[in-house]
């Protein structure tokens, strides 16, 4: 079965989540995916935890399917390797400290006149020129300076994302360009250069708070696990103690809130409460009241009541929940994928597509593949084993 990057070769000096989770989803479509890693340690990603099998939950989510070359590249022969196998590769990825892949001569501009046809994705923090140009990065400096936190929490606290959302929205950002860049070069023979940068992928995800300020207008208000500016949106505590999540959108749903789940029709015409704008403005009020009429139904009841008025409602699952999902399972959205120390679960990629399946092989270990992709370059035995020995301290 053919996938869509069948054939397309990515190599990459990735580190962490942003680069790894794009080259990840290249990977996904059937690109052959090369990461390049620190002889020993590898990708410092796999020493953040021991959760899987003794390996790291990050490393073990975002690496499957590559293959592992372990490369010294400030040694001689290594950079030498690293530079043979960029004159015939599609892309490179790196998410390097800043500046460090172009004072290593792995800058577009170096590649472009060995391989014309490469396109290089650089991901940096805050971009390749700029005042920030040198600052170090990390995903939740990057949520500070995007204003996440901001509006993100309670009103006493904020709070930053539970996962690494601007690495991942970077990641997605590069994954996405690279797929345009392959699209052009289809049409002009020619590669690229790709600029991505983690702030600037977080600044396009918080364009509604920042419109909502527009122009000097107050930000929204931290409101914890709560809509900021619709209301009833949000969690809200059954009798016999569960959370139920529920959210409104329009005044149809409202109206039916009112006549259906709380049974208080009179409730739908209280001028505090008569639009989103007013239920907003009273919302300790009209939390005050929906919790009362939960307070003599369990969680259940009060789903089956939101069910009966088409009043969209989830529950407040945690992991152990989301592992035994039942729409997952019914979608079978499991699959099976092979680690160093072992097979492991893994969700299959986002969208289901009629003419292909994702590719889902394993995660490697440091180097595993060293001697196949040498071999391949026209390394011999003797020069293999000279690069993979262990150098004097």
């Amino acid at each position: 079965m053919t996938r869509p990057l069948d054939g397309i070769t990515v190599v990459s000096l990735e580190h962490a989540v942003a680069a790894p989770f794009c080259t990840r989803q290249l990977a996904d479509l059937g690109a052959r995916v090369i990461k390049v890693e620190r002889p020993g340690s590898g990708d410092f990603a796999r020493g953040y935890d021991q959760r899987v099998k003794g390996q790291s939950s990050h490393f073990t989510w975002i690496n499957r399917s590559k293959e592992s070359l372990a490369l010294d590249v400030k040694q001689p022969q290594a950079k030498a390797a690293l530079l043979q196998l960029l004159k015939t590769a599609d892309v490179l990825v790196q998410n390097l400290a800043p500046g460090a892949a172009a004072r290593m001569g792995l800058s577009y501009e170096a590649l472009k006149a060995h391989n014309p046809k490469l396109i290089v994705c650089d991901i940096s923090g805050y971009g390749a020129d700029g005042p920030y140009r040198d600052k170090k990065a990390y995903d939740l400096l990057i949520q500070s300076e995007a204003g996440f936190l901001s509006v993100t929490g309670t009103p006493e606290v904020p709070s930053k994302s539970g996962i690494s959302v601007a690495d991942i929205a970077a990641g997605m950002y590069a994954y996405t360009n690279i797929l345009s860049a392959l699209l052009l070069r289809g049409r002009t023979g020619e590669g690229s250069h790709i600029d991505v940068s983690m702030l600037e992928a977080m600044g396009e995800w918080m364009g509604y708070p920042m419109y909502y300020a527009y122009d000097g207008a107050p930000p929204p208000p931290r409101t914890g696990a709560s809509h900021a500016s619709i209301y009833p949106y949000g969690p809200f505590v059954a009798g016999d103690g569960k959370t139920v999540m529920l959210g409104l959108q329009n005044e149809r749903e409202w109206k039916a809130f009112c006549d259906t789940v709380l049974q208080r029709p009179d409730v739908a015409t209280d001028a505090r409460f008569c639009s989103n704008a007013q239920r907003n403005a009273h919302r300790d009020a009209l939390q005050a009241l929906i919790v009362q009429g939960f307070s003599a139904l369990t969680a259940a009841q009060v789903v089956e009541r939101l069910e009966a008025a088409g009043i969209a409602n989830a529950r407040v699952n945690d992991m152990a929940d989301l592992w035994a999902h039942p729409q997952l399972a019914a979608r079978q959205r499991w699959c099976s994928v092979g680690t160093p120390a072992g097979d492991v679960p893994a969700l299959l990629p986002p969208g289901v597509n009629s003419a292909f399946d994702y590719r889902m092989d394993a995660v490697p270990a440091v180097g595993q593949h060293n001697a196949a992709i040498l071999a391949e370059l026209g390394w011999s035995a003797e020069q293999i084993d000279a690069l993979q020995a262990p150098r004097p301290l």
